[in-house]
Parts: structure tokens; sequence; C-alpha cells
């Protein structure tokens, strides 16, 4: 999820679309809570687990 909205984060910027720019920066962020959040040992909608 973060390198997904980094990859669309930076699509974005080359193409000079402000839409793509913000859905990027919130996928990222939304990715890294998720990740420490997960590397916390709490559990992430309702799984303890993410394969």
């Amino acid at each position: 999820m973060i390198i997904l909205g980094v990859i669309i984060l930076v699509i974005g910027l080359i193409v000079g679309i402000p839409v793509l720019t913000t859905i990027g920066a919130v996928v990222a962020v939304v990715g890294v809570v998720l990740a420490v959040l997960g590397g916390t040992g709490r559990r992430v909608g309702g799984r303890a687990h993410w394969f």
C-alpha cells in the first residue's frame, strides 16, 4: 500500500494532476499507519497477521 501510494504520488507530480497527488499521499500515509500498527503487535482490521 505504501508503494502504491508513492507510485500514484509520483505520477500525479509528473503529470501535474493534483487529485492524483492528494490520493497518493493519503494512500501512502494510511499504508505507513497500518504498517506501524501491525509492527507493534496490534490487530489491524481484526487480523493478527497480514500475509
